[in-house]
Parts: C-alpha cells; structure tokens; sequence
C-alpha cells in the first residue's frame, strides 16, 4: 500500500492574507542626470590617471621594460593622450584637439598638464554628445560606449604602468594601488557630490 501524503495545511483565502509589514522606505533621492553622470565619470578616470602619476616614482617613467620589446611608461602615457587626441581628431575637429605629445622626448610633467588638457577637450566632446542626443561622430554605438571604451582603454593601461613600475623596482605604496581602486573617492577628488 503507497504511502500517504501529508496533508497539506489548510488554505488561507486571499482576502485574509495578511499584509507584509511594510519596509522601512529608504530617503528618496532625486533620478540621476545621466549626462552628468557621463561627464564625471570621464573626469573621475582622469583624477585615477592624474593619481597614479602622482605618486609614481619619477625614476620608473623611462625604466627599460622587460623583455627585447614593449612601451615605457612614458610612451604608455603619451599613447593614452595621443589616443584621446585621435578621437578629438575624428569626432569634434572643431574642439581644436591639443598638440601629440613625443613619447620620446615628453616628461613626467609635461604628460601630466596634456593629459589634463585631452582630458578637458574630451570633457567638451562627452558634454555636447550628451547634449545632441547621445552621439560620437564615427564612435558606434553611442556616447556611453564611447565612455566606456575610454575608460577600459585608460584603465588598462594603468594596470601596465602599476606593473611596469613594479618590475623596474619602483612598486607602487600599497594605499596607491589600493587608491587606484577607490573610485568614490577619487570621485569626491573631483569636486563632486550627490
């Protein structure tokens, strides 16, 4: 003889289904802007490029990199601006795009006051993207993976220089690389809030 099944408690008409205690409402804050939300994440990458700079040891900036072939971190930042460049170049001409910078010959400071400025250009760039309806001239799909693209392009780069500096003997101080990592934070660097 099967087994019988346990009965199953009895059941509860809806109407008197009691009411789940209503969950403490969190502050309402406003919908966010994201076209400002755009603008500041660009600005953001910058201050982690600017931040790394910073404290990266000046005599790692022309350190050989291992190996026959590769980039300094020189010629690694110099790329990362002359890329911005190009794209100014291709999707707002008019912006006046600001000068290549030799990776060559360029020092620590000089790539830092270009890259600020390719930072500011491109800042224009996302603005008027934003502005006219979310298009990069020749960039598919739209301004959010034009910003996305930048950002993995300049990211990766950061990870190379970190590891760079490593291998030359100039590893970066742990709350740096820890830093590099602290978007909110470099966030608020930037003069932002919400």
């Amino acid at each position: 003889m099967p087994a019988k099944k346990p009965s199953s408690p009895p059941s509860t008409p809806a109407a008197e289904t009691p009411e789940p205690a209503a969950l403490p409402r969190a502050k309402a804050r406003p919908p966010v802007d994201l076209g400002q939300a755009v603008v500041e994440a660009f600005a953001t990458n910058e201050r982690l490029n600017q931040f790394l700079l910073e404290h990266l040891e000046p005599r790692a900036w022309r350190a050989a990199p291992p190996g026959e072939k590769g980039r300094t971190i020189a010629a690694i930042v110099a790329h990362v601006h002359n890329v911005r460049r190009m794209w100014l170049v291709v999707a707002a001409k008019e912006l006046e795009p600001p000068a290549k910078i030799d990776r060559a010959k360029v020092t620590l400071k000089q790539a830092q006051r270009a890259l600020a400025k390719s930072a500011k250009a491109m800042d224009q760039l996302l603005r008027r993207s934003v502005a006219t309806g979310g298009r990069v001239k020749d960039f598919r799909p739209d301004v959010v993976g034009f910003l996305a693209y930048a950002i993995a392009h300049e990211s990766h780069h950061r990870g190379q220089i970190a590891l760079l500096a490593r291998l030359a003997g100039f590893p970066l101080a742990e709350e740096v690389g820890y830093g590099l990592w602290d978007w909110n934070q470099r966030w608020k660097d930037c003069g932002f809030e919400r």
